[in-house]
Order: structure tokens, then C-alpha cells, then sequence
């Protein structure tokens, strides 16, 4: 693997949520079901979860902050509960902070769910955080024998009572989809206090609005269409947390997106290609979308495009632009749909390349930002 970054080179463990000044970058992963290295079938479900834990691995070495892993219930991946693998990743790492991406807090049970991320604090000396989501998909919802027509109060509800967990005592809670909680101790308890938990939006104003209201940290997805497009999310996020008390200067924000960097711009969208159409073509098929097309992808490529595909330049180009408009204080990436030895380069190049450019960009836009408002 990669030979020229020292693991010993690693950056100071945060058991925080970054200031303003600070910009996170990192990775996560639905855990897809990804093309073996021969190309005609798909990795055994065995080695691609050894596969995932070497990618957090390397996440951390080549110095990303971090590594997050979604959950689904589809037979095209293969994690179904995060807190499991993060845990197995908790114990080949030191550093890097371990993220959901998304827990489906509305088809779980929050007690549970705090006592799962909890322990993984407790495994990883302070690492672990919850970024709870309503799901994109809704196989959860039969499995475990919730209705969809409760889909928005489902998830209401178990923020709520997940969101009390995270206080010091007994719990007392009642709500209308699960049984009440009367004086409960819950156990164990994290080493953050508070356990963080972000909320997963998708681009529901009244979910930016909520999110906000909480004064709690957002992650916003932008997986189509131009950024920019996106603003009005934060805005609404921002108006909500004024309103509520809270200081937007303060809260986190991360944007989530899909891509792939290479040594060259035209090597990524090659490589990045296969995977993408044939996950959109799937979904499409579901959802009732024509099959996405070599034209569009490269719209979805192109310079003010969702997609970060490129060379470790282009990339860190895309990175802050999306940082001048929304500001955000994390930018996580998803590689998905490609053998491991093309995400393990594409971590490198992350790290070691996209990463020192991004930082630095950012670094010059605060100061330049600092020296206007001191002369303003």
C-alpha cells in the first residue's frame, strides 16, 4: 500500500465538534457490495467488510479527520448496523472520528442506538458520533414493523427521546410509538458529554428548519444538481437556529457528497463511471428515473457540477467552492462503486494531496475574511 506517509505523522484526537476556524475532511460509505478486481463480479461480503476497515485505516494514516458508515437493509450492502463496524474500526484506529452515515433513527429504537454509540466512545477513548437520518430508503420500516404513513413522527418522536438520553440521570419519557421510560438509568455512558448526534437532511426545508431549531449539527447531502441550489437549506437552518437562541456562528455544518479523485481528471470519471450508472440505473428502476446518461455525468462532472470527480486540484477547486458558499465546517466524501485498490489510491490522494490544498484555501480565505472585517 501507499509508502510515503509516516502513521506516526497524526493529528491531535478532537473529542469535540470543530470550531469555525476548523475544517474537517473526510470520508464515508454506504458499504456497497463494490466490483471485485476482476470486474465480472462483486466482492464476497467477508472480505469487503475486511476491505472497509482497511480504508478507515488508511483514512486516518494519510491524516483525514473522518470516516463515517451508513446503514441499509438492501441486499446491495452489507452494514446494516454501524455501530458494529465502527467498533471493529474503533480498534485499528487512534484519531480519526467515527460517524453514522446515516443511523435510520426512525425504524430504530433510540435507547438502543445510545447504548450502541456509547460503547463505541468507550472503544474508541471519545471518537463516536450519531448522524441521525429518516432514510432514503424504506426497507427498515416493514423489517421492524413500522408503518410509513408515521414516517416524519416517527423520527420526531425518537429524536426527542434520543436527544434526552444524551442528559445526566434517570430518563423519564413518554411519547406515542414506543413504551415510556420512568426514572431509567441508561447505560453505559459515553465520554463525550455530550454524545454528539448530527442530523442527516437530504434537502427538506422543514427538516433544516428542525435541525436548526434543535441547534444541533447538520449534514446536508448534495449528490444532484448544482450546489448552489442547496443555500436556501442553510439559510432556513441558520434563520431556524437564530430564532431559537442558538448562535449559527457556532454550529457545525457539514456537506456531503459523492466523487472519486485519480491522477488525472479524465482516469476518475473513467473509473467512477461504472459504478454510478449502474447504481443509478438501479434506483432509477424503483423510482421511476430514465437511466442516467454519459452527458449528464458529465454535467454532474463539470466545474459547478455535484459530483467532485477529478484530479487532486480540480477536487480541492470544488471543495472550496462549496466552502465559499455554505461556509460549512466538514466536507465528507463518498467513493462509491469501485474496487478497493481504486478507493484505497483515491484515499491516499485525499489525504496527501486534495487535503493540505483544501486546508490552505480555506486558511486564506479566513484571514482574507478577518483582514476585510478589520478594515470594513
Amino acid at each position: 500500500m501507499p509508502g510515503t506517509f509516516d502513521p506516526g505523522e497524526r493529528l491531535i484526537h478532537q473529542t469535540v465538534i470543530p470550531s469555525i476556524d476548523l475544517m474537517e475532511l473526510g470520508l464515508y460509505t454506504f458499504a456497497e457490495t463494490t466490483p471485485d478486481e476482476s470486474g465480472h463480479g462483486t466482492t464476497p461480503p467477508p472480505k469487503r467488510m475486511r476491505e472497509l476497515v482497511e480504508e478507515a485505516e488508511l483514512a486516518e494514516q494519510v491524516g483525514l479527520d473522518v470516516f463515517g458508515v451508513g446503514e441499509h437493509h438492501r441486499p446491495d450492502f452489507i452494514v446494516s448496523s454501524p455501530a458494529v463496524v465502527l467498533g471493529a474500526i474503533a480498534s485499528q484506529t487512534s484519531r480519526i472520528r467515527l460517524t453514522s452515515a446515516v443511523t435510520v433513527l426512525s425504524s430504530d429504537d433510540p435507547v438502543r442506538v445510545f447504548q450502541d454509540f456509547a460503547t463505541v466512545d468507550l472503544l474508541s477513548s471519545g471518537r463516536a458520533e450519531i448522524m441521525a437520518g429518516r432514510g432514503s430508503f424504506i426497507e427498515s420500516f416493514p423489517l421492524f414493523g413500522y408503518d410509513l404513513e408515521d414516517y416524519d413522527a416517527l423520527f420526531t418522536e425518537k429524536l426527542d427521546l434520543l436527544l434526552r438520553l444524551r442528559e445526566d440521570g434517570p430518563v423519564s419519557w413518554s411519547g406515542a410509538h414506543r413504551s415510556p421510560l420512568r426514572k431509567q438509568i441508561v447505560t453505559p455512558r459515553p465520554i463525550q458529554h455530550p454524545l454528539p448526534v448530527w442530523i442527516a437532511v437530504g434537502g427538506t426545508p422543514a427538516s433544516a428548519e428542525r435541525t436548526g431549531r434543535l441547534g444541533l449539527p447538520m449534514a446536508l447531502a448534495i449528490i444532484g444538481g448544482a450546489p448552489e441550489r442547496f443555500v436556501p437549506f442553510v439559510e432556513i437552518y441558520c434563520d431556524a437556529a437564530r430564532r431559537a437562541g442558538h448562535d449559527p456562528a457556532r454550529l457545525a455544518l457539514s456537506i456531503n457528497g459523492h466523487g472519486h479523485v485519480a491522477e488525472s481528471t479524465q482516469r476518475a470519471a473513467d473509473e467512477y463511471w461504472p459504478g454510478h450508472e449502474a447504481s443509478m440505473r438501479k434506483i432509477g428502476r424503483e423510482r421511476g428515473w430514465p437511466p442516467p446518461t454519459r452527458a449528464q455525468y458529465h454535467m454532474l462532472c463539470g466545474p459547478r457540477g455535484a459530483l467532485l470527480i477529478g484530479d487532486p486540484r480540480t477536487v480541492a477547486e470544488k471543495i472550496l467552492f462549496q466552502y465559499e458558499i455554505f461556509r460549512n465546517t466538514r466536507y465528507l466524501l463518498y467513493l462509491m462503486g469501485m474496487p478497493h485498490r481504486t478507493v484505497m489510491r483515491a484515499i491516499e490522494l485525499l489525504g496527501t494531496e486534495v487535503a493540505p490544498l483544501v486546508r490552505a484555501g480555506v486558511a486564506e480565505r479566513q484571514l482574507a475574511a478577518s483582514e476585510a472585517g478589520a478594515t470594513g
